[in-house]
C-alpha cells in the first residue's frame, strides 16, 4: 500500500535547557489517509508529547515518497534524487524527481544510508539536493494504534 506523507505545523510551549517555557513551531511528519485523519493522529500524539495547550496551525500533504528512519540520527534530510525512466508505450525517455526523508548524523552518513536503502532501483540515479529538513519528528503508520475520536480525545471523565 502507497504511504500518504502529511506535513503538520504545531505551535506548543516547549521547555528549553535553562528550564524557561518558550513558544515554538515545529514540523511533523506523518502517515495519514486523510486531512482528517491526520489532524486526529496529530492531536493525539502531541496529546502525549506536550504539557499544556498547542495548537495544529498547517497540515499539507507532502511530497516525500518515502522515509528512510534508522536508530540513530540526530537530524532528518530531505534528500532529492533525479532519475530517468523509458515509457515503453510512447517511446520516449521521462524525468522524474523524487524526494526522501533520511534520519542521520550527517550529510555523509545521509548519502550512504541513502545508497543503502535504494539499492534495489535498477535505474541510474542522480543526488541533486541534500539538507537538513525542518521536520522535528516522524509519525509512521502503525498498525492496531487506537486513534481518539474527537469526542473522546477531549472528554473529561465523568464523576460516579
Amino acid at each position: 500500500m502507497l504511504q500518504t506523507w502529511f506535513e503538520c505545523k504545531v505551535k506548543y510551549q516547549k521547555i528549553d535547557n535553562d528550564g524557561r517555557e518558550k513558544p515554538v513551531t515545529e514540523n511533523f511528519l506523518l502517515d495519514a489517509v486523510s486531512f482528517t485523519d491526520a489532524e486526529a493522529r496529530i492531536i493525539a500524539q502531541m496529546q502525549t508529547m506536550v504539557r499544556g495547550e498547542f495548537t495544529v496551525c498547517d497540515i499539507k500533504k507532502s511530497k516525500i515518497a518515502e522515509v528512510f528512519p534508522y536508530e540513530i540520527g540526530e537530524w532528518w534530510y530531505r534528500v532529492t534524487i533525479n532519475l530517468t525512466t523509458i515509457d515503453e508505450d510512447a517511446g520516449k525517455e521521462k524525468k522524474l524527481r523524487t524526494f526522501y526523508l533520511i534520519e542521520a548524523d550527517d550529510i555523509q552518513e545521509a548519502l550512504t544510508r541513502l545508497e543503502e536503502s535504494l539499492s534495489f532501483l535498477i535505474v541510474p540515479y542522480v543526488v541533486s539536493a541534500i539538507s537538513v529538513s525542518q521536520i522535528a519528528d516522524v509519525f509512521p503508520y502503525v498498525p492496531g494504534q487506537v486513534i481518539p475520536t474527537p469526542q473522546t480525545a477531549f472528554a473529561t471523565p465523568q464523576e460516579e
